[in-house]
C-alpha cells in the first residue's frame, strides 16, 4: 500500500509518520524545498514529543520519504491525504488556497498519468462543509471518474499527537461511495484492531463533524471561564464548582478548568468557520458568536487583575510571565493569551521577563520589543519582580520553589492564570495571590 501527504505542517508530518510507522509506503510532499532537506536529514520543523523518534525510524527503515515531487508521490500512491494549512483569511474564513492548488495539481498528476487504477483523495485539512464537493468537480472536468473524494478530519491534540493518531478516540470517514470508505477503512484499521472507532459517514457530515467537535470544546472552556469570573463575584470558589458538576458522568470534568482563555491554531479559527457557516445559510449561530467575543476578552483578564493591583499603574514595574505557548507540550503560540497579555502590559509600561520550556522563538516571531525579555530559565523569569503571571500550565511550574522565589522577586504577587497553587499555602508563605474564580489571598490577612 502506497500513501501520498500532501503538506508537511503538523498534520501532515504526524499523518506521515504514523502510517509509515505501521508498515505503510509513505512520500510526504511539500513545496519548501528547505523543509523537506532537514525532513530527510531527520530534523524535525516542529516541536511535538515523540515525532521526531518516529520519523527517524520511517527513514531508516525506509518506509518514508520526503519530496517535493507531487506528480510522482500521488501517481504512485493508493490513497492520497491533503493536509495543507486552512488558515484564517482577512475576511474571517478559511483561507482555501492551498487546498484549490493542491487538488488542481494532483488531478494534473492523474490526468498526465491516467490508467484506470483508483485511488481516494481524503483531505485532513479542516475545510467548510461542502469542499469535498468543489474537489470532486475538480477531477470530474479533468475527466479523473477513477478517482473518489473523502472527507477525514484530524483530532489531534498538540502535546499527545503520536498518541492520539495510534490510539484514536474515533476515526471519522465521510464519503458518499462505499469505495472510498471502504478503502480508508481497511488503511486505518492496523490503528482500530483492538476497539472499533471507525465512524462511516456522508461527506458533509464529517466536514461538519470536525468544526463541530472543537467549537463544543470552545465552549466548555467558555463556559468554565464565564463561571469563573462570576465566581468571584459572588465569593464561590471555582475549584468546588468545577469538581461538583464535572462529577456528574452526563457532564465529565474534561475541559472545564478554567483560564486566560482558548488559542491555537484549531479553536479560534473553528469556532469562526462554524460562525460563518451559519451566517452564509441565515441561520446565526448565536452561541458561538458568544463565545468567540467572550474568549477574546477572556484573554485581557491576567492582565487586568496586574494592573488592578497595581493601583491602575504598570509603569515601571517589572512582571515575569511563565508561559508563552497556547498550551504545554507545544512550541505553538498562535492565538496564544500570552500574546495579547504581554501586549497589554508593554502598552501599559511594564517591562516584561517571558519564560517558556520550548516556545521562546516561535513567540519572538510575532511579538518582540524593546521591553520584553526571553529569560533562558524559569527563575530568571522571577528575579527583580513585582509580580509572576502564570498564563500556560507546563509541568514545570507546577512544584516551583517558593522559598527561593520570595528571595529573587522584588514583590512576592503571583497571578494564577491555571489555578496551580494552594491559595492558602501562597498566603501561608507570604504572597499576595490571585487565581481565577478564587478570592484574592492577602499574606497575613
Amino acid at each position: 500500500m502506497f500513501i501520498a501527504v500532501i503538506g508537511t505542517g503538523y498534520v501532515g508530518l504526524v499523518a506521515g509518520a504514523c502510517f509509515a510507522d505501521k508498515g505503510y509506503d509513505v512520500m510526504c510532499v511539500d513545496i519548501d524545498e528547505k523543509k523537506i532537506s532537514l525532513l530527510n536529514s531527520g530534523q524535525i520543523p516542529i516541536y511535538e514529543p515523540g515525532l521526531k523518534d518516529v520519523v527517524e525510524r520511517g527513514i531508516k527503515r525506509e518506509h518514508l520519504i520526503f519530496t517535493t515531487d507531487l506528480e510522482k508521490a500521488v501517481t504512485q500512491s493508493n490513497a492520497i491525504f491533503v493536509c495543507v494549512g486552512t488558515p484564517e483569511g482577512k475576511d474571517g474564513r478559511p483561507d482555501l488556497t492551498a487546498v484549490w492548488a493542491v487538488s488542481k495539481s494532483i488531478a494534473n498528476a492523474l490526468k498526465k498519468n491516467s490508467n484506470d487504477d483508483f485511488k481516494v483523495v481524503a483531505t485532513k485539512s479542516t475545510v467548510p462543509v461542502g469542499t469535498g464537493d468543489q474537489i470532486e468537480k475538480i477531477f470530474r472536468d479533468a475527466g479523473l471518474n477513477n478517482v473518489e473524494v473523502a472527507s477525514n478530519p484530524e483530532f489531534l491534540k498538540e502535546g499527545c499527537a503520536i498518541a492520539d493518531f495510534v490510539r484514536p478516540d474515533r476515526i471519522v470517514i465521510g464519503s458518499n461511495t462505499e469505495r472510498a470508505q471502504h478503502s480508508l477503512a481497511e488503511i486505518y484499521s492496523v490503528f482500530t484492531r483492538k476497539s472499533e472507532r471507525q465512524l462511516l459517514m456522508d461527506r458533509k457530515s464529517a466536514e461538519l463533524t470536525k468544526y463541530a467537535a472543537n467549537s463544543m470544546l470552545a465552549l466548555r472552556i467558555t463556559f468554565i471561564n464565564q463561571l469563573a469570573n462570576l465566581c468571584e463575584l459572588v465569593g464561590a470558589d471555582i475549584e468546588h464548582v468545577r469538581h461538583g458538576i464535572g462529577s456528574d458522568n452526563r457532564i465529565g470534568p474534561s475541559f472545564l478548568y478554567p483560564g486566560p482563555g482558548y488559542g491555537g491554531s484549531c479553536f479560534p479559527k473553528d469556532v469562526k468557520a462554524l460562525i460563518d457557516l451559519g451566517r452564509e445559510h441565515n441561520f446565526p449561530q448565536s452561541i458561538m458568536e458568544s463565545v468567540d467575543v467572550f474568549n477574546q476578552q477572556q484573554k485581557h483578564v491576567l492582565s487586568a487583575k496586574a494592573k488592578k493591583h497595581f493601583g491602575g499603574a504598570l509603569s515601571g514595574k517589572t512582571i515575569g510571565v511563565w508561559g508563552l505557548s497556547f498550551k504545554p507540550e507545544t512550541d505553538d503560540v498562535r492565538e496564544s493569551p500570552s500574546l495579547f497579555i504581554i501586549d497589554d502590559l508593554i502598552k501599559e509600561g511594564a517591562l516584561v521577563k517571558a519564560y517558556d520550556p520550548e516556545a521562546m522563538e516561535t513567540f519572538r516571531s510575532q511579538l518582540d520589543h524593546k521591553n520584553l525579555t526571553f529569560c533562558s530559565a524559569l527563575y530568571d523569569a522571577a528575579k527583580g519582580c513585582d509580580c509572576v503571571i502564570v498564563v500556560t500550565d507546563w509541568n514545570e511550574f507546577k512544584m516551583p520553589n517558593f522559598d527561593r522565589m520570595l528571595g529573587l522577586m522584588k514583590q512576592p504577587v503571583i497571578i494564577d492564570g491555571r489555578n496551580l497553587y494552594p491559595p492558602q499555602k501562597m498566603k501561608d508563605l507570604g504572597f499576595t495571590y490571585y487565581g481565577l474564580g478564587r478570592k484574592e489571598v492577602l499574606p497575613h490577612s
